[in-house]
């Protein structure tokens, strides 16, 4: 069993409620029974048949999610969905650097981390948060609920400055030119 670990499955591109819904109703099709389910990883009551594997597999890459099956992709995975729940979820970081929260809930050393990231994604974990920094900007810009302080506040820039910088970097928009368009140019969180 290839993609399981400790009775557990690992799940690739899993970015939202919605996927865990949807991951759901997967492992009720295949026949598998499951404990909980959250992002990225599925807590398993039993272990499953390869044919109910095999059956998963194949609708999962059907809707664009995938089952892991090696270490250093599991890793990853984990890695990216810290940083979603982080971003948008607005878990309290209790203004802990990603390092440290990274570290301290992998039980990794940073610097491992970091590598194998980069190496696997072509990205380091650092520019990854700041893109998806940027989508929830977009998305809270979108709904024009917020002023660009209290979203700057929101997603703990150390200033309007700071994001606005940023985000221009990112987008090669202003926060306001962003909010005056009509057109949506926010990404799915699994292309980000």
């Amino acid at each position: 069993m290839p993609y399981l670990c400790a009775m557990q499955l690992y799940i690739k591109n899993m970015v939202c409620d919605r996927c865990i819904l949807v991951i759901k109703e997967q492992l009720e099709k295949a026949g598998i029974p499951y404990n909980n389910v959250n992002l990225g990883e599925v807590e398993l009551d039993k272990e499953p048949t390869p044919q109910q594997l095999e059956v998963l597999n194949k609708n999962l890459t059907a809707i664009g999610f995938e089952l892991l099956d090696d270490k250093k992709d599991k890793l990853v995975e984990k890695i990216k969905n810290i940083i979603i729940s982080l971003v948008h979820r607005n878990e309290d970081s209790n203004n802990k650097k990603l390092s440290a929260i990274l570290e301290e809930r992998l039980q990794l050393d940073y610097h491992y981390l970091s590598n194998l990231f980069s190496s696997q994604e072509g990205i380091t974990i650092e520019k990854y948060s700041i893109r998806q920094r940027i989508e929830r900007v977009k998305e809270l810009l979108t709904y024009n609920e917020l002023s660009l302080s209290e979203i700057a506040n929101q997603m703990e820039y150390s200033s309007v400055q700071h994001l606005s910088q940023q985000f221009k970097k990112e987008t090669g928009l202003t926060p306001t030119k962003f909010r005056e368009l009509k057109e949506n140019t926010r990404k799915p969180l699994d292309k980000v």
